[in-house]
């Protein structure tokens, strides 16, 4: 394990595009993958959370921000999840991006320190860089000799050209796997791994753009490469932290990374790893790429955790550490002390606090009309603005979650889009905060376990449905 596996299977961690740099994307829910959108498309409202995420970012790139974090703080439904998200995608594809919620460590079978380990150190990328001999060129024809018996393919040839040279190569049987897997055909360009006999599909020549081919949309023409066939180029592989430690902590190497819960790993491991990274630094081989690790309702952590969060932010190979939290003046969990926001001082003091303002009226109309346009509804503007009015007067998820519902009501009466009275047919069925906490107080005494009494004067009754909804 003293050379490090992942040195020979980081090219296989390339078949699977970096399993851990897009985990902001993967197991994400339908409200998720929206917001992921609209960070895409631009985010509305919050200027100065924006403007504050901005500077963040630029202080993330000229590395002047080691040993800090970030806490974005805000009312349910203020968009701090697609700012954290927004900030990542600012940083770059290459930039890993580390997302969980801080509840999930309690349900692993491993520590919490563990997990935040882990969480840590998926967010800390790894550029490696190497020489590798290629051979790119254009097929000219490929002939595989299939036995008679019926067997598998033994032999073959294929002949390859540039602008200045043709050479006919012999195939063997992996190779002829390979070509037939990536249904290689006379006429593309590919380019073939001499190391790892990776065969990578380039596009189709520019010479075979006139033939009378079925080709879709999607095929990419390519000029037929120039010089030698055989070439010395450097390629840059990034892999997590995270990924090599699984890689040298299991026999099975890079496929440990599909199965699921990796377990704990030991510190030995790692130790090793960290000191070949950095003799892979001293040589020029390798460099640390330093990502976000985004930890939503932090809240939920305990305060051994946030005291192993202080000392990780102390480290050398610290990732951007971003959290969230909708808590105001809290107990911290796990001792009978409050605390802002339910996190310790100490690790206050280490946190860049950017708050996230409530949406007024015009941004929660385009809000509305961006989620219509996403879930491919047709409303009409009455209905979009009586849905602005709900969103105004209850929250914004709830005239959100409305839209789907008064789509339903406007199919079951065949209607073309969904109208005032859809809507209104919805908000009628499906009770809001304030609403299902006047119902509670009407009829307290028919509940079981009721704490709140019965109160008879409405305004008061409207000051408890608020604080119960605060």
């Amino acid at each position: 394990m003293a050379d490090l596996r992942v040195a020979a299977e980081v090219k296989d961690l390339t078949r699977i595009e970096r399993i851990g740099a897009h985990s902001h994307i993967r197991g994400l829910g339908l409200d998720d993958a929206l917001e992921a959108r609209a960070v895409s498309q631009g985010l509305v409202g919050q200027t100065s959370a924006r403007k504050a995420a901005g500077v963040i970012t630029a202080m993330i790139k000229e590395g002047k921000i080691a040993g800090r974090g970030v806490l974005l703080a805000g009312q349910p439904g203020t968009g701090k999840t697609a700012i954290a998200m927004g900030i990542a995608k600012s940083l770059g594809a290459e930039t890993p991006f580390a997302m969980i919620a801080a509840s999930e460590i309690f349900s692993m079978e491993m520590s919490k320190t563990e997990a935040l380990t882990q969480a840590f150190r998926k967010a800390i990328g790894v550029k490696i860089k190497e020489e590798t001999e290629l051979i790119e060129g254009e097929v000219v024809e490929i002939e595989i000799d299939r036995p008679a018996s019926g067997a598998v393919a033994k032999t073959g040839k294929l002949t390859m050209k540039t602008t200045e040279m043709e050479t006919i190569y012999d195939l063997g049987v992996k190779m002829i796997e390979a070509i037939q897997r990536e249904k290689v055909t006379a006429g593309d360009v590919i380019a073939i791994d001499k190391a790892s006999g990776k065969v990578t599909k380039l596009g189709r020549s520019f010479a075979r753009s006139r033939d009378y081919d079925a080709m879709g949309p999607a095929t990419k023409f390519v000029q037929c490469p120039e010089g030698e066939l055989q070439k010395r180029r450097e390629v840059v592989h990034v892999v997590s932290l995270h990924e090599i430690d699984v890689i040298n902590s299991r026999q099975q190497g890079f496929l440990a990374l599909f199965a699921g819960d990796t377990g704990e790993i030991r510190p030995e491991v790692r130790e090793q790893i960290d000191g070949k990274v950095a003799e892979w630094r001293e040589e020029g081989k390798a460099e640390i790429v330093p990502g976000v690790l985004f930890i939503d309702e932090v809240h939920m952590l305990d305060m051994e955790c946030f005291s192993f969060l202080n000392r990780a932010l102390e480290s050398d190979m610290a990732p951007i550490l971003v959290v969230a939290t909708n808590r105001g003046i809290t107990t911290i969990r796990g001792t009978n002390y409050r605390a802002p926001h339910g996190i310790p001082i100490d690790l206050l003091d280490r946190l860049l606090i950017i708050n996230t303002q409530p949406y007024g009226e015009k941004e929660i109309r385009k809000i509305l009309d961006i989620r219509t346009e996403e879930e491919d509804v047709e409303v009409t503007d009455d209905a979009k603005d009586l849905l602005t009015k709900i969103g105004v007067e209850t929250s914004l998820r709830y005239a959100i979650q409305l839209i789907g519902a008064a789509s339903l009501v406007a199919q079951k009466r065949k209607a073309a889009a969904v109208d005032v009275e859809d809507v209104s047919k919805a908000y009628t069925l499906f009770l809001d905060v304030q609403r299902s906490v006047q119902y509670l107080q009407e009829y307290a005494q028919e509940y079981m376990y009721n704490e709140v009494e019965a109160v008879e004067d409405g305004q008061a009754g409207e000051e408890d449905a608020a604080d119960m909804q605060q």
